[in-house]
């Protein structure tokens, strides 16, 4: 939607929501706490401010609860910001009282009670006083804008559908210029030929002009641009390529050349590269160390008893580049002939006792963060398949070699959206691989903690399509 105020409005919210966190805590200070300390000068107090408001950050980014302030209505609105309180309450506990502890910094039962509380209604009330004011005034703030549209065909109607079908975007098409008249079967929209433009937008005081004339008429379309500049009309052009891309594109600037992209791609940013990288080895040694080297004796001497053979099963897997790497796992089947190309399937006499718990648990992907240190992997990025499936599905899925753009990872976006298990038909592979193309445009690092997240979550509520 195209609102004056919709980035003005959003940092409105997150900057109230965060001046009423911060104050439920002061209050909660002064009731709870009876120190003689300031608050300000307690240095005890200070990094459980620091941690409230990190914490309040990752708990909206994993709700998106300052997504499309303006437009969500008031039930969805307060499903959202119900949904990121309990998600802000869940991790406070558990990183003040598991990871941290309440006795560095003398933080109370009593003090979390009354900050929590506080927080939470002062929260509900600010968004009921938001909803009200946004009520009275939403049709102000949407841009609401008169445009023509030169060029009749093929791509000028995809525009006009669109307009027609996204009302909330604020545009009134007024009509179309062409100079073949048939070619705009409403007549009641025909205004005129391309050289009546400018004087008609100019008389009825119309805000854009969109150009969908073809390359081949290149001259029409920059006297049409030099008389809109002159005027005071904005002016836009659609290629006619724009078929290509099917999502929102990426543009860069060659000096005067534009070069679009069929996708954006943050992680081709090194920056963005390089903390995800850094991410990776921190999270898999502390893996390694405090999960990994104390249950690693307990799973090796169950594999070995329940049935013959190694303890970690190695398979050549799909990386990125799509060049293959040794993929290690827990053993979770019997020693069999059909591991490199037949998937695990609900029951399959292959997996043993423990391999069922294993997968159930995705303990047996354990080994993989030495995947991650080496390289190979990431913790969170498409799953690899194995070489046969990759040749495969690559045959039937367009679309299916993009996800080797980037690492494979331990989890991804397909799995904590339930793609994960047995594809028995062509359509749960697609329903991955989009999860997957969708997660390789939308990385951040915020995504990836959501991922890591909902990952735990599942693995102890239990998935349906783990087996």
């Amino acid at each position: 939607m195209i609102h004056r105020y919709a980035t003005f409005i959003k940092a409105v919210n997150l900057t109230t929501d965060y001046i009423i966190l911060n104050v439920s805590m002061v209050i909660s200070y002064f009731i709870a706490d009876k120190s003689e300390y300031f608050w300000l000068n307690n240095k005890n107090y200070l990094p459980i401010v620091l941690v409230f408001n990190l914490i309040w950050l990752l708990a909206a980014n994993i709700s998106g609860l300052y997504e499309r302030v303006l437009n969500k209505d008031s039930v969805k609105t307060y499903r959202v910001v119900i949904k990121t309180y309990f998600i802000f309450v869940s991790f406070i506990c558990f990183t003040i009282i598991i990871l941290i502890g309440t006795k560095p910094y003398f933080v109370t039962r009593e003090y979390l009670f009354y900050s929590l509380a506080l927080f939470g209604f002062f929260l509900g009330l600010w968004k009921l006083i938001f909803l009200g004011i946004r009520k009275s005034d939403r049709l102000s703030l949407i841009d609401t804008r008169n445009v023509v549209i030169v060029g009749g065909g093929r791509i000028g109607y995809d525009l006009y559908h669109f307009f027609d079908q996204n009302r909330e975007r604020g545009y009134t098409l007024v009509g179309f210029f062409d100079d073949q008249p048939e070619r705009v079967k409403e007549k009641d929209l025909y205004l005129g030929a391309t050289s009546d433009c400018i004087d008609f937008v100019v008389a009825n005081k119309i805000d854009e002009i969109f150009c969908t004339l073809p390359n081949s008429q290149a001259h029409k379309i920059e006297q049409l641009m030099l008389d809109a500049d002159k005027n005071l009309i904005r002016f836009k052009f659609i290629p006619e390529y724009y078929d290509y891309a099917k999502k929102p594109t990426y543009i860069q600037s060659f000096g005067h050349i534009p070069v679009i992209s069929v996708r954006p791609e943050p992680l081709e940013n090194i920056l963005n590269r390089a903390i995800k990288r850094l991410f990776d080895i921190v999270f898999s040694i502390f893996i390694i160390l405090f999960l990994f080297s104390w249950l690693f004796p307990i799973l090796a001497i169950i594999i070995k008893i329940q049935s013959p053979g190694p303890v970690f099963f190695v398979q050549l897997r799909s990386g990125r580049d799509n060049k293959p790497f040794k993929c290690f796992k827990f053993r979770s089947m019997k020693v069999n002939n059909d591991s490199d190309k037949k998937q695990a399937t609900r029951d399959d006499n292959r997996i043993t006792k423990i391999g069922k718990f294993m997968r159930k648990t995705s303990i047996d992907e354990l080994p993989q963060f030495f995947n991650v240190l080496m390289g190979n992997m990431s913790v969170v990025g498409p799953r690899p398949h194995m070489l046969s499936h990759t040749e495969q599905y690559s045959q039937l899925i367009d679309t299916f070699m993009v996800r080797h753009f980037l690492k494979p990872g331990i989890t991804g976006w397909a799995q904590i959206k339930g793609f994960r298990g047995e594809t028995r038909v062509t359509e749960s592979m697609l329903n991955r691989v989009e999860a997957d193309v969708w997660y390789l445009e939308n990385w951040s690092f915020l995504l990836d903690m959501k991922v890591i997240f909902l990952t735990f979550w599942n693995a102890v509520k239990g998935e349906e399509n783990a087996f």
